[in-house]
């Protein structure tokens, strides 16, 4: 299946799709609250610190950034992590990022890794067809999501507190 143009979202759609709703949409409208957040700024200088020795950050058709690529056989995408507490949505956003260059670019020889350097944890995602099935759903209900002129209302999950939205979200509560 070749992606739709107008339908290319970024990983971290995909990421907050998963984690929550209402993120996404204010984040697909520029409602950036990450810029403030310690926790966002501690995950970015990890990220700086970790793996020094590669090249990082790597962006595909101003759409995808990856953390970084490895090559030999395979072509290896790592995405850097600070916490497992939301691998759910890491995956689904490397799954995201094997698809978009499987179907966009051509390049099926490519296997993922979620890297948690500060856990010593190393996940392998790889993309199966139902995997495939399941980035497709994803990114359907993504742009019905963003096409909606509200965002959802949010709904309180016990890792709201420690998100950048949670002020906007919960704020009067």
């Amino acid at each position: 299946m070749l992606i739709d143009k107008e339908a290319i979202f970024t990983g971290t759609q995909v990421n907050y799709y998963i984690i929550c709703p209402t993120k996404l949409w204010l984040f697909s409208y520029f409602v950036s609250m990450e810029q403030e957040s310690d926790l966002v700024s501690l995950g970015k200088l990890l990220q700086e610190i970790s793996f020094q020795d590669v090249k990082k950050d790597l962006i595909l058709d101003q759409k995808i950034a990856v953390d970084f690529i490895k090559k030999g056989e395979k072509l290896i995408v790592h995405e850097i992590k600070k916490s497992s507490k939301l691998e759910k949505a890491h995956t689904f956003q490397l799954l995201y990022y094997l698809y978009y260059l499987k179907y966009e670019k051509g390049i099926e020889n490519v296997e993922g890794i979620i890297d948690y350097p500060s856990k010593r944890k190393i996940i392998k995602v790889e993309l199966t067809e139902e995997k495939e099935k399941e980035i497709e759903k994803i990114l359907k209900e993504i742009n019905e999501i963003i096409s909606k002129p509200k965002p959802p209302l949010p709904v309180y999950k016990k890792y709201c507190r420690k998100c950048a939205y949670f002020e906007f979200c919960f704020g009067d509560t």
